[in-house]
């Protein structure tokens, strides 16, 4: 409100009335809380131009000396009044610091090496971005070719809209989690965690990236994907949303740290997440990945077939659940192979037929109460035949049916196991 606040100062001295009457607009105006995200939107971004000639009138920096660290607090922009080719040197002075008169010497003007500086563009200064290459790695063959752009992202983002404007399909963007850590920087200077703006900042940071990647992106089939943590998940959800008002925005959980990562006095983290924005037709698709994707460990592990149990567990496991799935599998305990597959039993009933020289085996829990199998008898029957049914055990123990699902037996089928016992 401070530009305004001046305007409405001058206009006062001009023309009270008139003032006084904008004025009670804008204070109407301001006791409206409209809903969704509202925040400052900030123009504090600069990025350094790397290997620009440095030029008279030039916004600058001055590098620290070799080997040693910068310090954000010294991150001063300066001003170029004068360059001397011959000597090397340039005479720069602080951005912050009016010239006292005509004639008169600048207060905080320096005399620095042009080595020593490196040019400044703010956000607000024109900037026409190029490519210039820097060489290739050619491995591919006829395979598509790759282009890795090393730039300030906003700026490389703008160039590709010369050329690639609403023809992109796909956009990824990692942006810093704005956690508090100097790990980004933002208002030539790092935002620290006790800024109160901080939050502020990092949305109008996002937004002006967001909007241009939309104008990149095709209306008509394609998807961003956002990645962030819990520190500004809400806060980008609803940028989303005011961005893409037409878009379909799903987040999803990634487990980052199945031992979560311990934080004070809170509960530990073991995930990140991933906003998908789709845009027209975009929607996600099943993609068969290969036995080099499954983890070693766990359930998936590679190297084996899984043969899980006939029997069901979890949730409507029980008998009366499913009372068709509650029938006698008779097998022989010598060669341990199936008999004969019996019918289903009748309500009340648990003791199936005899049949000679075979033990009937049913679905029943080790507390001995009565669940279910997972297939009917015919399914039973008809995947039998197929290889999908293992028997083991003893009559002394008990015998455990094992069963081929469709997942594991497709890739039986595609020969991923070899032999499969």
């Amino acid at each position: 409100m401070s530009r305004l606040t001046d305007l409405m100062a001058r206009l006062r001295a001009e023309n009270a009335p008139l003032a006084a009457d904008i004025e009670q607009e804008i204070s109407a105006l301001t006791e409206r809380r409209p809903f969704g995200l509202n925040f400052e939107r900030h123009v504090p971004e600069a990025v350094e131009l790397a290997g620009r000639k440095v030029r008279r009138g030039d916004k600058v920096r001055v590098l620290p000396p070799r080997g040693e660290k910068r310090v954000p607090e010294n991150d001063v922009i300066w001003t170029v009044a004068a360059v001397d080719r011959v000597a090397g040197t340039a005479s720069i002075e602080s951005a912050d610091v009016p010239e006292v008169g005509e004639g008169e010497p600048l207060v905080g003007m320096t005399e620095v090496a042009l080595d020593d500086l490196v040019v400044v563009a703010e956000f607000r200064d024109p900037i026409y971005p190029g490519l210039a290459s820097n060489g290739r790695v050619e491995r591919g063959g006829d395979k598509p070719f790759h282009t890795v752009i090393n730039a300030e992202n906003y700026h490389a983002l703008q160039m590709l809209l010369f050329a690639h404007r609403g023809k992109v399909d796909c956009i990824y963007i990692d942006p810093p989690y704005n956690t508090g850590a100097r790990d980004w920087k933002y208002n030539n200077d790092y935002v620290e965690g006790d800024d109160l703006y901080r939050h502020s900042k990092w949305l109008s940071f996002m937004e002006k990236r967001l909007k241009v990647a939309k104008r990149l992106l095709n209306p008509a089939d394609s998807v961003l994907i956002v990645t962030i943590d819990e520190k500004e998940y809400l806060r980008l959800g609803m940028l989303l949303e005011q961005v893409f008002r037409d878009a379909r925005i799903q987040m999803v959980s990634i487990a980052i740290n199945p031992a979560a990562v311990a934080r004070a006095g809170m509960f530990g983290r073991s995930d990140e997440y991933a906003y998908f924005v789709y845009l027209g037709a975009a929607t996600p698709g099943r993609v068969r990945l290969g036995r080099e994707w499954v983890s070693e460990r766990g359930r998936t592990h590679t190297g084996t077939v899984r043969w899980d149990l006939l029997r069901r567990s979890g949730d409507g496991a029980a008998r009366e659940d499913s009372p068709g799935c509650f029938y006698p599998i008779y097998v022989d305990p010598v060669s341990l192979g199936v008999v004969e597959v019996g019918e289903a039993l009748p309500q009340g009933v648990s003791d199936p037929a005899v049949v000679n020289g075979a033990v009937p085996v049913l679905p029943i829990r080790k507390n001995g109460s009565e669940g279910r199998w997972q297939w009917s008898p015919s399914t039973f029957r008809s995947r039998l035949a197929q290889g999908r049914v293992r028997i083991s055990g003893s009559t002394a123990k008990g015998f455990v049916v094992s069963i081929l699902k469709d997942g594991e037996y497709g890739k039986v089928l595609r020969g991923e196991f070899g032999e499969v016992e």
